[in-house]
């Protein structure tokens, strides 16, 4: 009956879940991969939960190592491949919006399943049963919905760290976030302040690096944005009255993003390469905007944004040289010297990384300008 299912899971974790069953306990394939699986993607992990504690779980197989044992979890390793497998537990009381104060196995999977963020989350799998799905995530996952398991805000309060997720799997799913789940947003927006900034960043930059970038324009409606890059707020204010643009800086940008390479440094880059126009517009008598010195300024504050956030210094340096050199060819002739120097600077890799910034850049400006500036680059 589930063979198609079955087909797509490998061989690996079947054997692990007849080992734990054939030793006297439950076990299921959960989460995410599940809902892969219902989606025809590829999961990236297998995680298997089991009525199992981890001491028999440990007592099963020969080779394991403790992953968060005192969260319920063993990594289990079969033929080289390595998968997490947790006993079903419920969660006591979350002091700092993160971390449960204790754990308490339990052997029911649906309890297990109700600790869950969001009801695509929450299905279980077993080759033979088929699914375990108490909160209707199939459905959701049918209807393209971002739901979250019972109260929003119960969810939330547990690890305020959801409500990005909830953003980073719309951007990356296409998926609507329903409206009690929205107004869970709304209400405990002010917990992301207890979030460490790792796990923000790491939120954020899966967002930036999605088919949907586009999902900061919601950060911004929902006021996600002030504990992500504060910074980037004014830029929804800050027009551009000039030929070459028909969007504010913050409409430019997001345009921008859509049209570049899922590359970390092209992305955050182009992300963060006009930021310093909210600092340096200024008008001429013809009513004309215009931004002098603002790839400086821009360099400047996205290398405050990302120390901020924790990113790496390799990174910083590289994402602040492409966005100090992001329209440097717009205003010179181009030559064998000019090339020369900006090779100088950034090296050939790099070089390269700025021709997709520029190229994003230039097609988030008014198109009736973009063919000469396309041929320039």
């Amino acid at each position: 009956m589930y063979t198609t299912y079955n087909k797509k899971i490998p061989t690996d974790a079947i054997e692990i879940i007849n080992a734990i069953e054939n030793a006297g306990f439950e076990a299921y394939i959960v989460g995410g991969c599940v809902r892969d699986l219902l989606m025809g993607r590829k999961p990236h992990d297998w995680d298997i939960t089991t009525s199992a504690k981890p001491e028999q779980v440990k007592g099963i197989f020969k080779r394991t190592y403790d992953t968060g044992i005192e969260h319920g979890t063993v990594t289990v390793i079969l033929n080289k491949e390595h998968f997490e497998v947790t006993t079903y537990r419920i969660e006591g009381e979350y002091k700092d919006f993160r971390r449960p104060e204790e754990v308490s196995f339990v052997e029911d999977i649906t309890l297990d399943l109700s600790r869950r963020d969001f009801t695509m989350n929450a299905i279980a799998y077993h080759p033979k049963r088929g699914f375990v799905d108490p909160y209707e995530g199939q459905k959701d996952i049918d209807r393209k919905c971002i739901r979250s398991v019972r109260s929003a805000t119960e969810r939330f309060h547990e690890d305020a760290l959801r409500i990005l997720r909830a953003l980073r799997f719309s951007a990356q799913l296409g998926f609507e976030i329903e409206k009690d789940t929205i107004e869970g947003i709304k209400e405990c927006r002010a917990l992301l302040a207890y979030i460490s900034k790792e796990r923000i960043r790491d939120e954020f930059i899966k967002m930036c690096l999605s088919p949907r970038p586009q999902i900061i324009n919601e950060l911004h409606r929902l006021e996600l944005l002030e504990y992500i890059v504060p910074q980037f707020e004014a830029a929804y204010s800050v027009p551009q009255n000039h030929p070459h643009h028909i969007y504010n800086v913050a409409e430019h940008t997001i345009t921008a993003m859509q049209n570049a390479a899922p590359d970390l440094l092209v992305r955050i880059s182009v992300f963060l390469h006009d930021i310093g126009k909210i600092y340096t517009r200024t008008t001429d008598k013809n009513g004309i905007d215009h931004f002098y010195g603002h790839p400086k300024k821009s360099m400047e504050i996205s290398k405050a944004v990302l120390r901020n956030l924790k990113l790496d210094n390799q990174t910083i340096k590289e994402v602040g040289l492409l966005v100090e050199y992001h329209d440097y060819h717009l205003k010179q002739k181009i030559t064998p010297v000019l090339i020369k120097k900006v090779l100088m600077k950034l090296g050939p890799d790099l070089f390269d990384k700025l021709m997709l910034v520029q190229e994003a850049d230039a097609k988030g400006q008014n198109l009736d300008k973009l063919i000469p500036k396309l041929e320039s680059i």
